[in-house]
């Protein structure tokens, strides 16, 4: 199922691909809700789909901010939508231990900003043979991801890609310079434009992350105009409810129209 490269770089230009779900794996039955009706959309819209959940979060803002609902049981949640629906699954890994243990469920290996400088752990997702989704830093520039993906490159594998999930601007808050997608494109890999977390207001007051979701259909007109090869967004049937980074989710209910437009302006794009 593991998705190939070459499929996902754009080469004919045609539709952009995209990586969603929700930001961590609550339950069966929510996993197996948001795939569905993603799935169902994608069809319809002609858009090659991965579904992305995280097993476990590790890079939490407070003590006492959810984690997860145990590693085994949420990477068998990720396998059994992959199985289900016939769809390649991503999950986030934070330390080398856990390259092989995830990779026995799933497509796509997803490495988090804040670790995409770490030697150990880029090698280690590379030897598992899966396609490494590399989160640039929010202190990188699009330049210094060169050498994150020539690690991956070094390790004799090929399958790498390139998410941009906003640079740091001030303290508490982060802005996308759509420069960078063209920039990390010459590296010969997917683009990926992170929606969701580009809008993330990071360590708020309270302890907790904010967001301006009311931003991400701009956010995302944008990555298409520019010519992202794919689209990266957290959704939820309730964001208000979710257990992580619910306050920068898509509501559910709002993607298939978000997706429509974005698949209609592709296509302007394509045409100019």
């Amino acid at each position: 199922m593991t998705p190939k490269i070459e499929k996902l770089k754009n080469t004919d230009n045609s539709q952009f691909f995209l990586i969603a779900g929700p930001c961590v794996i609550e339950d069966e039955q929510m996993a197996l809700e948001i795939a569905e009706k993603i799935c169902k959309i994608t069809e319809k819209l002609n858009i090659p789909y991965l579904f992305k959940g995280s097993y476990r979060k590790a890079n939490r803002s407070r003590i006492d901010s959810f984690t997860g609902i145990g590693d085994e049981k949420a990477l068998k949640i990720l396998e059994k939508v992959r199985e289900t629906f016939d769809i390649p699954v991503v999950t986030d890994i934070h330390s080398a231990s856990e390259a092989e243990f995830a990779a026995a469920y799933v497509d796509v290996l997803q490495i988090p900003a804040f670790l995409c400088r770490q030697t150990d752990l880029l090698e280690a997702a590379a030897k598992t043979g899966k396609v490494v989704n590399i989160k640039k830093g929010q202190f990188l520039s699009p330049e210094a991801m060169k050498f994150a993906v020539d690690k991956i490159r070094d390790n004799n594998n090929d399958n790498v890609m390139i998410t941009d999930r906003g640079t740091t601007f001030g303290y508490k808050d982060l802005i996308v310079d759509y420069r960078g997608i063209p920039e990390m494109q010459k590296n010969n890999c997917p683009v990926i434009l992170d929606i969701t977390h580009s809008l993330q207001q990071p360590n708020q007051l309270a302890g907790v992350t904010g967001g301006r979701p009311d931003l991400i259909e701009t956010i995302a007109r944008a990555g298409i105009a520019v010519g992202a090869d794919g689209l990266f967004i957290e959704t939820h049937p309730n964001p208000t409810l979710a257990k992580s980074d619910g306050a920068n989710m898509l509501k559910l209910d709002f993607l298939e129209q978000l997706l429509t437009k974005l698949s209609i302006l592709k296509q302007a794009v394509n045409n100019m």
